[in-house]
């Protein structure tokens, strides 16, 4: 279409649209009014949300203090500076009707043949404009992606010019440049720069921020784009005699409040000597005063690293360091990350309380941020009640509490896609900061929310091999951004520390790769380690200090005993594994015969289930089993119960009761027993399981559990001469033989000797990761050889499979700009469980449970969701009932190519089913609760939880529930190729908590079913 008049810039600034009516509340919104709106909201973060440590690095790059607000603005402003192109404009012809009229045409066939997206059309005609006024290349360079990149993904330079063959014609002829320029003019004269672009020359910033600064602007941009695209709060414009920044600030004012946005720490001060007290109830441990005061000596951000026992404190240790470092460096907020999402839980409440101890107006700034939050009583009880599902069976208030205020909560904009780490103070599993690790879609924008907060990650110990990748590659990022990390870990090995502390060093350096040959070693135990890379005073150079203090637990004698699971060189058998039980419900007996609180750690649900049943029998109702293959609500349910009755210092603690658990009990299960029965696993989660024994010393025990007993199941029995030792198959696929040996080797020296804890507990760490066997007895050493060789290549294969999907490439370590960062991107996750599955090996399989009748679906609680199980986009209350059915899966089912299980056919077809449901997985169950998974009958037993029911007894069930899969109950699970293979070696992926030790669970043994003929 040719233009029909004379250039008439003024009426063309007046039709060049940004928001089609559809999509800014039914008018057209200007492209000026949606710039000038964008900047508003640039402008109100920076006034009440950014915290003061960024404030201070963006004055840095923008040449003093307070013009850092304005070159944020500005970037955020020409985020859509492509959109003033006739390309973008044509897409609407009923909009752009009258440009021809105002001077600006173009040609019809460009919308046809070609494409020219406006976010790197942006960038492209960006360049010449800071080019001409002065800008060198090295601002322009990290410029130019920031406005290519506001859509997700960072191209690299190539890709930014318009096809050779429509080039002026989808950027438009002289008249389109002119009406770009006068644009430019426009939103620099309304964001007080000056008339002219003269204003433009003057913006140019004083030095290039970081890349990792420059990564946190770009989510910052898109944070302000997403919420200046509001149609609600941001309705659309299309008068330009109404369009000027005063509005927009306006506007964004208004917006700000309605959205319920909420920022952090403002000025914080550095915790004194009485402040431990007043946040935590009672004096510092010396655990505790160490972590302060190296805080307070660090001078600037670094890397903590918190090492001590269970129950030593490092939860308030790591809360007092990251106040300290808040306080120093001016941030705002904190993040911390847990193992997995059931470890949250706890911790959100304890995070809540200290925010709130600092200031009680930012407790609602304080997010949970996992898939499962509503599970959880302390933050439903926060929640509107109507935003609350139950199943009917209790009162609400009884099952949730008082209904909740919503001013309790952050902003539910915080919850949509990747903002969560947006929000001021955020207890998440640590997935969700490896996530912003990736080469994935809006990465910006979960990277944009960890500069200015501490990070703290608790349990750092439990991260498996691949998921070290992305944790590295998030500690360069960190360090570069000059974040503050707290590290907290029962005790890490040499190897491990030094990996931790290289990564933060190479990144705050700039460098691909650093070695840090003078990081010294702890040599104690609880110990601290602090590092910075200082980049003035006599050169570039790490600093380290680590000191070691006095523990505050009472070193223990702790008795080892080995109860072996069948004679030497016994095979992995149903008979034999009955036997075990029975002398494990004989041990139980006796040692409990006067009373006590037993804690039985069982690898697998599996294994936990089959000895629930026969101890169920003896015990009664003094048997408690938890495991994740129960539905969420009721694991939680059965969580709280054991807390409850066995938390250090509890009221209720019972006279006598069982806790059969599988790795549940691992991580952040706060509980004080008599007497601990474990399954053999790697030594240092051998040593945090024992961290539950004896752990409150103000409790009288019984006198046969006076002193500490550990006892050690899942391996064979051994001889001085003889050959090592056999593990159920289900344990060797799960951590590897190899780690697994050597745990072995340490358990039966300290069944000879004994063992002193928690004192020991490094050496014992080191020694279960020795580089070498020759401390192995002889007859062992052939299979460990054999056994360390599959390790090494496992490890080197899991490392290998996280490289491609690091947000840095290889090689691209010291780039300086965010040019072609996504280069190869990956598609986003979908929800908690795609999320883990791509920084983690395997991540958990879930299912939701829902019983499917002659009426149509319900949930196992009886609710009703009619014939097609519809659930309406809006109706958050049935969807978070739904969801407190999703149970997990077994993990020898996970990549079973026969497990294809996905969301009910309607909640795939219909568009307003509620977003959180249309990848789901769903188990259809009959009435019985029974059904078919992966070609195996199971049953839902309230009990026992998921298991694999006797064949013979679902004989006829199978066709039914295929008939269910046809329907759309199974209809399918992303696999991996080679997973299967991985499997069956006990190679892949990761342990179900995160621990990383090795990857799934051989196929059950049908002989073994929950409860029969093998208890005798």
């Amino acid at each position: 279409m040719r233009a029909r008049g004379p250039l008439d810039i003024r009426r063309a600034l007046g039709i060049l649209w940004a928001k089609s009516p559809d999509r800014a509340g039914g008018t057209m919104n200007l492209l000026l009014s949606h710039l000038l709106d964008t900047a508003a909201v640039a402008g109100v973060m920076w006034d009440r949300f950014l915290p003061r440590v960024v404030h201070e690095e963006l004055d840095r790059v923008a040449g003093g203090p307070g013009r850092g607000r304005g070159l944020l603005m500005w970037l955020c402003g020409i985020h859509d500076f492509g959109k003033a192109t006739p390309s973008h404009q044509r897409q609407r012809p009923e909009l752009a009707a009258e440009l021809p009229a105002a001077g600006l045409g173009w040609e019809e066939e460009i919308g046809e043949r070609y494409r020219w997206e406006h976010a790197p059309a942006g960038a492209f005609l960006l360049r010449p404009l800071l080019t001409g006024a002065g800008w060198p290349q090295e601002h322009i360079r990290w410029v130019w992606p920031l406005v290519a990149g506001h859509h997700g993904f960072f191209p690299v330079e190539s890709a930014l010019g318009s096809p050779p063959a429509a080039l002026r014609r989808v950027d438009g002829d002289s008249a389109w440049e002119a009406v770009r320029q006068k644009l430019m003019c426009v939103i620099l004269d309304e964001l007080g720069f000056g008339d002219g672009l003269d204003g433009l020359a003057a913006l140019c910033p004083a030095r290039p921020p970081s890349r990792a600064l420059q990564l946190q602007i770009s989510g910052l941009v898109v944070m302000a784009d997403w919420i200046a695209s509001g149609p609600e709060n941001f309705p659309g414009v299309d008068v330009l005699e109404d369009v000027s920044y005063a509005g927009a600030r306006r506007r964004a004012e208004a917006a700000w409040a309605a959205i319920g946005l909420q920022g952090g720490f403002r000025y914080l001060a550095e915790p004194g000597p009485g402040t431990f007290r007043r946040r935590f109830g009672h004096d510092p441990r010396p655990v505790q005063e160490l972590a302060a005061r190296a805080a307070r000596e660090l001078d600037g951000p670094g890397l903590l690293i918190v090492e001590a026992p269970p129950g030593e404190g490092k939860t308030w240790a790591g809360l007092i360091a990251a106040e300290t470092l808040a306080a120093r460096t001016g941030a705002g907020g904190v993040f911390v990350g847990m193992p997995v999402h059931s470890t949250c839980d706890p911790m959100f409440r304890r995070v809540r309380e200290w925010v709130r101890g600092i200031d009680e107006a930012l407790a609602p700034a304080v997010a949970l941020l996992h898939g499962r939050r509503t599970l959880d009583r302390s933050w439903n009880v926060l929640l509107p009640q109507d935003a609350v599902g139950h199943c009917g069976e209790e009162p609400a208030a009884a099952v949730h509490g008082t209904a909740g205020d919503p001013r309790l909560v952050p902003a539910q904009w915080f919850f949509d896609y990747a903002r969560g780490l947006l929000c001021p103070f955020v207890v998440a599993p640590l997935d969700q900061l490896l996530y912003a690790t990736t080469r994935t879609k809006f990465v910006m924008l979960r990277m944009a929310g960890l500069p200015g907060k501490v990070v703290v990650l608790d349990e750092i110990h439990a991260v498996d091999v691949h998921a070290q990748q992305y944790l590295q590659e998030g500690l360069r990022w960190l360090g570069q951004a000059r974040v503050p990390v707290v590290l907290l870990s029962a005790t890490l090995t040499a190897g491990q520390r030094r990996s931790l502390v290289d990564a933060y060093l190479a990144g705050a350096a700039g460098e691909e790769e650093y070695t840090y040959d003078g990081l010294p070693q702890p040599d104690g135990y609880p110990s601290v380690t602090a590092v910075r890379y200082d980049h003035g005073g006599d050169g570039a150079a790490p600093r380290c200090v680590v000191r070691r203090c006095a523990s505050a637990l009472r070193e223990r004698d702790v008795i080892v005993e080995i109860l072996p699971e069948g004679p030497e060189g016994a095979e992995d058998t149903a008979v034999d594994r009955a036997v075990a039980d029975r002398a494990v419900a004989a041990l139980l007996g006796e040692a409990l015969a006067d009373g006590g609180r037993a804690l039985v750690v069982r690898n697998t649900a599996h294994r936990a289930q089959t000895l629930w049943t026969g101890l169920r029998t003896r015990f009664g109702d003094e048997v408690l089993l938890l495991h994740r293959q129960f539905t969420a609500e009721r694991r939680a349910e059965i969580a709280d119960d054991c807390l409850r009755q066995l938390a250090p210092g509890s009221p209720e603690r019972p006279r006598r009761l069982i806790v059969v658990a599988d790795q549940t009990a691992e991580q952040a299960f706060d509980v004080d027993v008599d007497l601990l029965v474990t399954d053999l696993a790697p030594i240092d989660l051998l040593l945090q399981r024992a961290g539950r024994l004896h752990r409150d010393t103000t409790v009288v025990r019984p006198v046969r559990l006076a002193a500490p007993r550990l006892v050690v199941t899942g391996t064979t029995a051994v001889s001085g001469t003889g050959g090592p030792p056999r593990f159920p198959a289900r344990s060797t696929a799960l951590y590897g033989r190899h780690p697994l040996l050597r745990a072995a080797h340490l358990v039966h020296r300290a069944a000879r000797t004994g063992a002193r804890l928690p004192g020991a507990v490094p050496r014992l760490v080191g020694e279960g990761y020795a580089d070498g066997d020759t401390d192995l007895p002889d007859g062992w050493r052939a299979t460990a050889g054999a056994a360390r060789e599959q390790a090494r290549r496992d490890r080197e294969r899991r490392v290998e499979r996280a490289v491609p999907r690091l947000l840095t490439r290889r090689g691209d370590g010291r780039g300086r700009t965010l040019g072609g960062l996504s280069y190869i991107g990956l598609p986003p996750a979908d929800g908690d469980e795609g999320l883990s599955a791509l920084v983690r090996d395997r991540a958990a399989a879930e299912a939701i449970l829902l019983v499917r009748d002659g009426t149509g679906y319900r949930t196992p609680c009886g609710t009703a969701l009619g014939p097609e199980g519809f659930v309406a986009d809006r109706d958050d209350r049935l969807v978070d009932l739904v969801r407190r059915h999703t149970v997990e899966l077994p993990v020898s089912w996970w990549g079973q190519p026969a497990l294809k299980l996905g969301p009910l056919p309607v909640w795939g077809r219909k568009p307003k089913v509620n977003y959180r449901l249309v990848t789901a997985r769903v188990l259809i169950l009959d009435e019985h609760h029974r059904g078919v998974l992966g070609g195996r009958a199971v049953r839902y037993d309230a009990d026992l939880g998921l298991v694999e029911a006797e064949a013979e007894a679902e004989a006829g069930l199978e066709v039914e529930a295929d008939a269910g899969a046809d329907a759309g109950a199974e209809v399918g699970v992303g696999v991996e190729p080679g997973v299967e293979a991985e499997a069956e070696r006990g190679l892949s992926g990761s342990s179900v908590d995160g621990t990383g030790h090795g990857p799934a669970e051989n196929p059950p043994d049908r002989r073994s079913p929950m409860g029969g003929e093998l208890w005798i």
